[in-house]
């Protein structure tokens, strides 16, 4: 089962960051985190590829428009890239740096998100007498 080795894989990767967080190794604590992350997403890239395409195929059969289905997976691909900085950033201490992270996430999900938005405005504009 996968899930045990990612589980297992981040708690072997903890308790190492922890050791070397003790003996004032945080430059190599950090390395691990961020190669520790990786691996994960390695891991797991496959059931991302899986899910990408059981979405595009759903859309494609409810005659969703194509580009409001990219924008959407770019949103939650987005989503997930920021949340991995800015734990990283969280990792090193760096909180500061973290919520600007996000914040920049936030912002261009919303730029991403502006056209669908205008759609469903006209669409609720044109429902309504």
């Amino acid at each position: 089962m996968e899930v045990i080795q990612i589980v297992g894989l981040g708690l072997v990767a903890t308790i190492l960051i922890v050791l070397l967080r003790q003996s004032n190794r945080s430059d190599f604590a950090l390395l691990v985190s961020v190669i520790t992350g990786i691996i994960i997403f390695s891991m797991v890239i496959d059931k991302v590829k899986y899910i990408v395409d059981t979405l595009s195929n759903l859309s494609r059969s409810a005659n969703i428009e194509f580009t409001y289905f990219t924008t959407i997976l770019k949103i939650i691909g987005i989503a997930y890239i920021v949340e991995f900085g800015a734990q990283i950033s969280r990792d090193a201490g760096e909180e500061a740096i973290a919520s600007k992270i996000e914040l920049g996430g936030k912002v261009i999900i919303m730029v991403l998100a502006m056209p669908i938005l205008l759609a469903l405005m006209d669409l609720i504009i044109k429902i309504l007498p």
